[in-house]
């Protein structure tokens, strides 16, 4: 009985028809308005399920808006065209459109590009494996609606993103994703190469799925690749060292606590809270008490009055014996006459 019942009603769903017992459209918005969206998809999911006609519907309607089945493809090689791009995913269904976005001036790739399937079905069964090898290089896609505000940002991606330096200019993609899939499941990674010439700069980035994974390949003892010893770091700690910026030594940043009530220049303070501020600062003249004066010059001394002394003048005596001699004693004596 059951089963002639559901019969009945996938007939007039089927065509169109109404019996007088069914509801009106208006009835039926008025149920399930409040019904919350979970219970909604269930609903039609079920009615897809039983009903190929409902199903059909529910494909076309989803199909309609390309935002559902247009995906973001990052990662590429630099000399990966439309054609190659569009050949790697025509696996999962009919493309709509598919292209590589490259530069208006040079009119080299930019590295990602588009492509967007006809059903949203072939969408979807692109995004279950997300990660794709391309022209020498595993690239990821994602919904184009999410941008890069997918998978490549999860708040774990610093842990799981790893810089590969030391590379050898043989090493290849496919080489450096095979030595490091040992430790985990990759979702993507490949050797930087040069725009212009197409050579290995000699290094590269692999990202795992899991943070565990990623610590894995950090400790292992033996980083040996190519005959050569290769690095492996968190990619965070790499880009932050190179793009660290170099200050002058006579200008050093110092955050400083200023004390209650002391007013930053150009600024009202408002709050006790110690501010911090950059060096220099216009600092002001320390109070004339807080330190003794430096000792000054003695003062010379006056200038005497000079002294006038009378003239002097010397006697010229005459040349020859006195005439009176001198004796001892200066008492004279007297020459006997002879």
């Amino acid at each position: 009985m059951e089963d002639v019942k559901k019969r009945k009603v996938g007939e007039a769903v089927g065509n169109g028809e109404t019996s007088s017992s069914s509801s009106s459209e208006e009835e039926m918005r008025l149920l399930l308005d409040p019904l919350p969206k979970p219970q909604l998809v269930h609903l039609l999911s079920k009615l897809g399920s039983q009903y190929p006609s409902i199903a059909e519907e529910i494909r076309s309607i989803a199909s309609a808006d390309p935002v559902h089945r247009k995906l973001f493809v990052r990662g590429l090689a630099w000399n990966t065209t439309s054609e190659t791009l569009c050949a790697a995913f025509q696996v999962h269904g009919e493309i709509e459109e598919g292209a590589v976005i490259s530069d208006k001036t040079t009119g080299k790739s930019r590295g990602y590009g588009f492509i967007t399937f006809k059903h949203m079905e072939s969408a979807h069964n692109a995004l279950k494996a997300p990660s794709k090898m391309i022209d020498g290089r595993l690239a990821v896609c994602n919904l184009a609606c999410e941008g890069l505000s997918g998978a490549s940002t999860t708040p774990d991606l610093a842990q799981r993103k790893l810089y590969i330096g030391g590379l050898s200019p043989n090493i290849t993609s496919e080489e450096l994703l095979k030595y490091f899939e040992r430790h985990g499941d990759i979702e993507e990674g490949s050797v930087a190469y040069d725009k212009d010439t197409n050579v290995s700069r000699g290094f590269g980035f692999v990202t795992y799925k899991t943070v565990e994974a990623a610590k894995k390949a950090i400790d292992d003892p033996n980083k040996i690749l190519g005959g050569r010893n290769i690095i492996v770091k968190l990619a965070d700690s790499h880009k932050g060292k190179s793009l660290q910026t170099q200050l002058p030594t006579a200008v050093v940043p110092m955050a400083l606590p200023m004390a209650a009530g002391y007013p930053q220049p150009g600024n009202a303070h408002v709050s006790t809270t110690p501010v911090a501020y950059t060096y220099p600062q216009t600092v002001a003249s320390y109070p004339v008490s807080s330190y003794p004066s430096p000792p000054t010059a003695p003062t010379p001394y006056q200038a005497q009055p000079q002294i006038s002394y009378a003239p002097v003048t010397l006697k010229k005596e005459s040349l020859g014996l006195p005439s009176t001699p001198m004796g001892i004693g200066g008492y004279p004596y007297y020459l006997s006459k002879q």
